[in-house]
């Protein structure tokens, strides 16, 4: 079934490449009209023209999700200009290694403030348009990390996806009441360029754990995040949705 998100538009954060790009992939192959933004101004400008392959012109912008009054002020202007905005997909994240030994103030706020904080407060950014439209659904990106406390990753890195759990739990309760469905993904060990950068933190050693056998890729994410966002989902809200290759059950 192709044209799922026809006449949808959706913004993703982070879509410069990895989870986010594969996500910007997905929704445009299935019709949506997309704006995609991303720290890296130049890369998520070349991720926007390669998605136009079917006269669809996408919209591309530099946010940084830390930055809130930018950030806000961004996606306001960028609602604006799609005309209205069905689907959020907070996707943008950050994780440098660190333990619970050396972690520093400022690697702590940086990692919160970028995978808790921006999550938040881009979603607050959306709330009254979706509430009064009356519809919408929003996708947050939490991790496998916010379930086992982050045995490869960053203190504040597991921590902050928990909140992201946490958050998504919370903001499905405050929208039902007006058709907006609010859900999380929960990636495990996925062959992107963060990871591959965290292969000397212990990933490598998770990746030969997976039941299914191997790391996933962003597409399997994409997938997820797809269905989330589309009608077929229409009845779920408030869920944590893992895609882990069985790496955690429950």
């Amino acid at each position: 079934m192709m044209g799922r998100l026809s006449g949808r538009t959706a913004l993703i954060t982070g879509a410069a490449r990895g989870i986010g790009y594969a996500i910007s992939q997905r929704f445009a192959a299935e019709g949506a009209h997309l704006a995609l933004t991303d720290i890296d101004e130049d890369g998520v400008s070349a991720a926007a023209r390669t998605l136009d392959v079917s006269g669809a012109e996408h919209l591309s912008a530099r946010i940084d999700v830390a930055d809130i009054a930018s950030s806000r002020t961004r996606i306001e202007a960028l609602i604006d200009e799609l005309g209205h905005l069905d689907i959020l997909v907070n996707n943008a994240g950050f994780v440098r290694h660190t333990t619970a030994f050396d972690c520093t103030e400022q690697e702590w706020d940086l990692m919160v403030d970028i995978n808790l904080k921006g999550v938040f407060f881009c979603a607050q950014s959306v709330l009254p348009h979706m509430r009064d439209r009356r519809a919408g659904a929003i996708v947050n990106l939490s991790s496998l990390a916010a379930k086992t406390g982050g045995v490869a990753a960053a203190p504040p890195y597991g921590a902050a996806k928990a909140g992201v759990s946490a958050l998504t739990v919370h903001l499905a309760k405050v929208m039902a009441p007006f058709g907006v469905r609010v859900n999380a993904l929960a990636p495990g060990v996925i062959d992107t360029d963060m990871v591959r950068g965290m292969a000397s933190a212990g990933h490598d050693d998770l990746a030969k754990q997976i039941p299914l056998g191997g790391q996933g890729r962003a597409e399997d994410v994409a997938n997820a995040a797809l269905f989330l966002a589309s009608d077929e989902a229409r009845h779920i809200t408030g869920e944590i949705v893992d895609v882990n290759g069985g790496l955690w059950m429950d």
